[in-house]
């Protein structure tokens, strides 16, 4: 995960939120996410890398249409980077007693 941009991280975690979500549907939840228009030359090119790196597999909905999930590997990893926020971050958003 370290080798990743912020956005390939935030793909992951919109990939891993969904069940298979096409291109389309994961770009509107980052375009949400970021109150901005997500263009396709700069989605499709990190759901490329984040495949090639073994941490989401493409599958083919049509000939038009691709959908995505998490391998066990995706999930590995963000795992581990959710595991490193608590250890960081998480005290920060605990309820006090």
């Amino acid at each position: 995960m370290y080798d990743l941009t912020a956005f390939q991280r935030d793909v992951l975690y919109t990939i891993a939120g969904q069940d298979e979500p096409h291109g389309l549907a994961i770009k509107d939840e980052l375009d949400n996410y970021y109150e901005r228009n997500i263009n396709h030359g700069h989605l499709y090119p990190n759901l490329d890398e984040v495949v090639d790196k073994g941490l989401v597999e493409k599958g083919e909905l049509d000939q038009r249409t691709n959908y995505y999930t998490i391998t066990a590997r995706g999930e590995r990893e963000l795992e581990a980077r959710r595991e490193w926020e608590d250890e960081h971050v998480g005290e920060l958003f605990e309820e006090s007693e």
